[in-house]
């Protein structure tokens, strides 16, 4: 139980954070809940196309360096943003309470989490170190999680309210996510110790363009007070 707690704790607080930063229009709870357990559901086919793709690129595999590429990008990274994308598009895309472009924000959030909810489970029950690995995700993967789900909603927002440039907006949904995903497992894949001093500056540069995404949709919303 401890287990779990630690692994559920910093999910929790970022779904906060994030219903909390939605501040002129909060979204309905049970939509909110649905795109939880869609992030959650969507595990099943991430692990069945990760298996596969990894069987299939096997040959490929010739040292660390590939491995880790190969891993990062086209297994881990393509199959977990095309599934988080596909739910979000599922679910709210054209719901009525997708009305400003926060919202997107929140949704792809939510999803994102949902699914990083049962990885960080997965991660924490199935090592010997489930305390130091629960904690050590508390402050990588699941921010890392949340992030990829800022960089998504930030542009469905745009694609949802800017019809000019939707198809632009939309490819950028997918392609963002998958690129800072990929990255981000390559990075701690390649157990390479140059490629692992770059870690802690990607983070932080992620934070502030996250920040600044964040801060963008929420001044832009068409809820905003009039003073």
């Amino acid at each position: 139980m401890n287990l779990i707690l630690i692994a559920s704790a910093p999910v929790l607080i970022i779904l906060f954070y994030i219903y909390y930063r939605d501040k002129y229009e909060k979204e309905p709870f049970g939509l909110l809940i649905k795109s939880l357990i869609a992030g959650m559901i969507i595990c099943i086919p991430i692990i069945i196309g990760e298996q596969w793709t990894s069987s299939f690129l096997h040959p490929l595999k010739t040292n660390q360096m590939t491995n880790a590429f190969l891993d990062a990008f086209f297994v881990a990274s393509f199959w977990e943003e095309a599934f988080k994308l596909t739910a979000v598009m599922l679910l709210v895309w054209r719901n009525k309470n997708f009305n400003e472009r926060f919202d997107g924000i929140v949704y792809a959030v939510f999803v994102s989490l949902g699914f990083a909810l049962i990885e960080n489970i997965m991660y924490v029950l199935n090592t010997d170190n489930g305390i130091q690995t629960g904690l050590a995700r508390a402050f990588t993967a699941v921010p890392a999680h949340a992030m990829f789900g800022v960089m998504m909603g930030y542009h469905l927002g745009l694609a949802r309210f800017i019809s000019k440039k939707q198809t632009y907006h939309l490819i950028n949904a997918f392609f963002y996510p998958f690129l800072f995903h990929g990255i981000y497992d390559f990075i701690l894949m390649s157990q390479n110790k140059w490629l692992l001093l770059t870690f802690a500056p990607l983070m932080v540069y992620l934070y502030i363009r996250i920040k600044k995404r964040l801060l963008q949709h929420s001044e832009d919303s068409v809820f905003k007070p009039i003073n």
